[in-house]
Parts: structure tokens; C-alpha cells; sequence
């Protein structure tokens, strides 16, 4: 790969990532709204699972219009592992500002009060889980906004390798006349 041709992978990335970033923003809104709303809830993760499919659309595109129509597996997954490390950023950075400065104990409030709930406290009780649940609460009221932001991060950055892997296999393409037209 030429230094013209990582800059260009890494422009689209980036772009990509900007895109990508925007789908789990949203997921995260979802999420959070999901927790008084059910079909927000549902909506949170069907945006999660069209993640791998939303960069794999993106990754054809690349292929397809700044590349000619071809691409290698290796290339593939650097643009994928890019791809989802600038939406991870990106993300990362509306979880600190969200935990730091809006949150205010919204999201364990909701955690305690589910926990706290009489049919769930009968659940929770009948599997001998109290302990570990509330271990569990004591450690999210610990936790910083930095912390959240880096673990979601570090979580997202191990996707782009996994997921990366199917992606860049199924997008890979050798030559022009390997097209179905």
C-alpha cells in the first residue's frame, strides 16, 4: 500500500467512522430513553445489530467507488478496524460528555429501581443473586465518566477486529470480472 493509498484509507475511515459513530449515538439515545420505553429499547438494539451491516455497506462503497471495485481482505480489515476505532472515539466522547454532565444518576437510578422491583426482587432472591447484583450497583456508582467512555471504547475497538474478520472476507474482491452483473 502506497502512502496515498493509506491516506485515502484512512480519509474514508474516518469519514465512515464520523457515519458509524451517529448510528450508535443514536442506540445509545435509544438505550437510555429505552429504559421508560420499550419500543426504544427494541430500536437501541436492531441499531446495534445493523452496525456490522451499516460498515460493511460502507466498506462496498469504498471498494466499489474509490477503489474501482477492488480490494484486498488485508486493506478490507484495516478499513473496517478504522472504521469502527473513529466511531469508537467519537462515541466515547458523547458517553463522557452524556455521564459527566447529563446522566446525573439517571441510568443506576434505573438499574435500582428495576432491582427493586417486588416481582424482580422475588427473581432475584429464587437465584441467590442479590450479592452479585448489588456488588454490580456498587461498582457502576464508582465508576467515572471517564471510565464508561473508555470501556465502551475499548469494547467497540474489539468489534472492528472481530467483526472485521467476516466483513473484510465477504467485501474482498480480486478483480473487476469477479462482478455478478
Amino acid at each position: 500500500m502506497t502512502p496515498e493509498e493509506y491516506i485515502q484509507l484512512k480519509a474514508f475511515a474516518r469519514q465512515d467512522g464520523a457515519l458509524l459513530s451517529l448510528l450508535w449515538t443514536g442506540a445509545f439515545i435509544c438505550y437510555i430513553q429505552g429504559l421508560t420505553n420499550p419500543l426504544l429499547a427494541m430500536a437501541a438494539m436492531v441499531l446495534i445489530v445493523v452496525s456490522p451491516f451499516f460498515t460493511a455497506n460502507r466498506l462496498r462503497h469504498f471498494r466499489d467507488d474509490a477503489r474501482q471495485g477492488i480490494i484486498s481482505f488485508g486493506r478490507g480489515y484495516a478499513y473496517t478496524v478504522m472504521t469502527f476505532f473513529y466511531a469508537g472515539l467519537l462515541l466515547a466522547l458523547v458517553l463522557f460528555v452524556y455521564f459527566n454532565f447529563m446522566d446525573k444518576g439517571f441510568l443506576l437510578g434505573k438499574f435500582n429501581e428495576l432491582i427493586s422491583n417486588e416481582h424482580n426482587q422475588k427473581l432475584i432472591q429464587m437465584y441467590g443473586m442479590s450479592d452479585q447484583l448489588q456488588e454490580g450497583l456498587r461498582q457502576l456508582a464508582q465508576m467515572r465518566p471517564i471510565d464508561y467512555a473508555l470501556n465502551m471504547l475499548t469494547m467497540n475497538i474489539m468489534a472492528g477486529f472481530f467483526l472485521g474478520l467476516p466483513i473484510a472476507a465477504l467485501m474482498q474482491r480480486k478483480s473487476v470480472e469477479n462482478v455478478r452483473k
